[in-house]
């Protein structure tokens, strides 16, 4: 994949980070939570897998914070893949790989066999319960003994209605209000990427692909545990929450 040279590829970085708090104005918590949990249990120096890595928001976040990792990314958005190709290009610690995690041979394309953390966030929601339950087993495969897999999405609580409601009409309330203040929002965002000329041309072939957006599922935090242990983790349970999000973390 061609890289602009002269593209500011932190600014995308930046613009991509706001469109995503708009929605989740506590993202940087759990992403906090979930590189603390990684430097716990598998220490400061550990081999990761970026999951469905989009821009390559974890990964940032993760040399930041221990500087001796590596990680593979792994995505299929080529908009989203480019502007991580232009953020990392020269790291050595990172590599990127194109991917459907829906191939059954997807694995195939990564550079190494075991990981010490397979990390992902905002994105398995794209999948429905059952191909996410295939995945979980996959993900097994590829953690080693002691490693850890966490998963920080949307999360919803079906048995608890009025509470959901009264947590949607908060956030929607916040929302609206931020709009007012110039926030994009995931369709603008797009918009202004189709307008690039860099990315216009791997924004084009990123809809081609996905449409406007997936119909996934959005089970309970307990069903992720459930289904991770189900699927060959030894433990598994949610490590930070918010309302209508949670953090599952499960240890091989």
């Amino acid at each position: 994949m061609a890289i602009g040279t002269g593209t500011d590829w932190n600014a995308w970085q930046r613009s991509w980070d706001r469109q995503q708090e708009w929605y989740m104005p506590d993202r940087e918590d759990r992403f906090r939570v979930m590189l603390d949990m990684v430097e716990a249990l598998v220490g400061p120096a550990p081999r990761v897998l970026d999951l469905a890595c989009g821009t390559g928001t974890i990964t940032a976040r993760l040399l930041a914070r221990l500087p001796g990792a590596t990680s593979t990314g792994v995505d299929l958005d080529p908009a989203l893949l480019a502007i991580a190709e232009g953020t990392f290009a020269g790291d050595d610690r990172v590599s990127l790989v194109t991917a459907d995690l829906k191939d059954p041979r997807w694995r195939e394309r990564l550079p190494y066999d075991t990981y010490d953390a397979v990390l992902t966030s905002t994105a398995l929601h794209w999948l429905h319960s059952e191909p996410l339950t295939v995945l979980y087993g996959q993900i097994a495969e590829l953690v080693r003994d002691g490693g850890v897999f966490m998963n920080a999405d949307h999360m919803i609580d079906e048995t608890t209605p009025r509470i959901n409601a009264a947590d949607r009409a908060q956030r929607h309330g916040r929302m609206e209000r931020a709009k007012k203040d110039g926030a994009l929002d995931w369709a603008e965002w797009w918009e202004v990427a189709a307008q690039d000329p860099v990315l216009a041309g791997p924004t084009a072939r990123r809809f081609e692909i996905y449409g406007e957006h997936a119909d996934g599922d959005t089970p309970s935090a307990d069903w992720h545990a459930r289904v991770l242990r189900e699927q060959g983790f030894g433990e598994a349970r949610p490590v930070w929450r918010s309302p209508s999000d949670a953090l599952v973390l499960a240890v091989k």
